[in-house]
């Protein structure tokens, strides 16, 4: 049985999107989709003593239907700029001396203009932190054919799935019957249920980069996620 997801990147997303990536065999970048500006593809937010403060990459400007992997970044020194407003929001997180390092570097080595390879980039790197097995591929590697749903299916069916795995908020628009008739099984990932950390700036909020839980309990965040659990 191989399970896999297919979901577009985001900068340095929240802890669930790991969560995902720890329940497939293969986990699918769809960044051969339209990309959609103020959306999750290009920023995350952060705790502040200030309060939440979004972190953004600076997009070139571009037709309204390019691509996420034809997106490509304006100011090259972003690298630089969002560590100096990690450190200063995470100096003083229980466990920022023990993972600054690390992380710091995968800004350093951070080379590409591309969003989407820089989404990728951070995706691999913060995977083996929080003690998650990844096999992550992308879209365009299947040569899909269709739209919406039929899409999806080509790209699980090219990729040999037997299950699909999907977050609730695809319950809106995916077309369960096409996935049925092929032999696949569409399975939802609940994201519901996570427990609290010991997180700076209360009150406590789910909906900010994994790297608030790095900073803030360090080798132990995996304990804060779910794991393989399906």
């Amino acid at each position: 049985m191989k399970r896999v997801a297919l979901v577009q990147s985001s900068y340095i997303p929240w802890k669930g999107y790991f969560d995902l990536i720890a329940n497939v065999d293969e986990f699918i970048l769809f960044d051969d989709a339209q990309y959609s500006s103020g959306s999750w593809r290009n920023r995350n937010r952060i705790k502040t003593a200030t309060g939440p403060r979004w972190l953004s990459l600076p997009i070139k400007r571009g037709p309204l239907s390019q691509l996420i992997n034809e997106v490509t970044i304006s100011d090259l020194n972003w690298r630089e700029r969002h560590w100096r407003i990690l450190v200063e929001a995470y100096k003083k997180a229980p466990c920022f001396d023990e993972v600054s390092p690390g992380l710091e570097k995968l800004y350093q080595e951070c080379a590409s203009n591309r969003l989407s390879e820089i989404n990728r980039h951070f995706l691999e790197g913060l995977c083996p932190l929080l003690g998650v097995r990844a096999n992550i591929s992308r879209s365009e590697d299947y040569s899909a054919v269709g739209s919406s749903s039929a899409r999806v299916l080509d790209i699980c069916r090219k990729a040999g799935a037997d299950e699909y795995l999907t977050g609730p908020a695809a319950r809106a628009y995916l077309d369960e019957d096409i996935f049925r008739q092929a032999g696949i099984e569409v399975r939802w990932f609940d994201y519901s249920g996570y427990p609290e950390y010991p997180q700076l700036h209360p009150p406590f909020d789910h909906q900010v980069t994994v790297l608030d839980l790095l900073f803030n309990v360090g080798s132990a965040a995996a304990e804060y996620l779910k794991g393989p659990e399906l």
